[in-house]
């Protein structure tokens, strides 16, 4: 299995409930990243559920998810032909980290949209973006298991230079690791993007407290590429759109969350 395979496996020990060891790779700081988490809790969803994708997560976060034991509990809410619906919660010491309700059916992977909105704007070339190359002296988690290259138009804040507005884009690839996309990566890719409100003076850890995501298609091999957009910065609130678009140029994810802006400010 692959290193991000292995990094979100779980094991059934019971009906509806399931333990994994939560990977310190995919830590930011001192805390896990979301996108992770729900990935991990989706692997546990899925193997309960009766249907093949995750169509819809949305998840409530609790409490910071630490590296270690954790364990999954899956209860059926309702099952359907096309669509069912269960309650999946991960825990940590006995308390709940995420709870999130998962709605299930199958995509087919030849369907074509009826009807699509124009793309974004193509993201300059790769090797134009600003991306981070891996520590040889230590690692940085995160960072070193995500290859992602951002637009510059967006990454001013970097330099003290942030352009006012909630914006964000980047390429997005697992790094040395072979694994295809699939929805557990689109988990990930959803909640990879540096937070936006960097891009108005904020600075400093943005916590996620809901984010909901949609899958709507499978995603070809090859990078993703993510934009990140958002609408108001309030009352120490701010809320994050993201959009997953596949090497194939298909919309394959997309999501939203309400999160809690950084502590400081540029």
């Amino acid at each position: 299995m692959s290193r991000f395979g292995n990094a979100t496996a779980v094991e059934r020990v019971a009906e509806g409930r399931y333990e994994a060891e939560l990977d310190a790779g995919f830590r930011i700081g001192e805390a896990l990243n979301g996108g992770y988490l729900m990935a991990v809790l989706l692997r546990a969803a899925m193997d309960a559920a009766p249907h093949a994708h995750p169509i819809s997560t949305s998840a409530a976060f609790l409490r910071v998810g630490r590296p270690g034991p954790a364990e999954i509990t899956v209860e059926p809410r309702k099952s359907g032909r096309t669509a069912a619906t269960v309650r999946a919660t991960l825990s940590q010491d006995g308390q709940p980290v995420i709870d999130a309700q998962v709605v299930t059916g199958t995509l087919d992977p030849a369907a074509e949209p009826h009807w699509a909105d124009q793309a974004p704007p193509a993201l300059p070339p790769i090797d134009e973006c600003v991306g981070r190359m891996p520590s040889p002296a230590k690692d940085r988690g995160f960072a070193d298991r995500v290859d992602m290259r951002f637009d510059p138009a967006t990454m001013g804040w970097l330099d003290g230079r942030p352009h006012g507005r909630l914006e964000m884009r980047g390429y997005f690839r697992l790094r040395d690791d072979d694994y295809a996309p699939d929805p557990f990566l689109l988990a990930l890719a959803v909640d990879a993007l540096p937070p936006v409100v960097l891009n108005t003076g904020f600075s400093g850890w943005a916590p996620t407290v809901e984010l909901t995501w949609h899958m709507r298609a499978l995603p070809a091999p090859g990078t993703l590429t993510l934009y990140g957009t958002g609408r108001l910065v309030r009352d120490g609130w701010f809320d994050e759109d993201v959009e997953v678009w596949d090497s194939a140029g298909r919309l394959v994810a997309q999501s939203r969350q309400i999160a809690r802006v950084g502590r400081g400010s540029s």
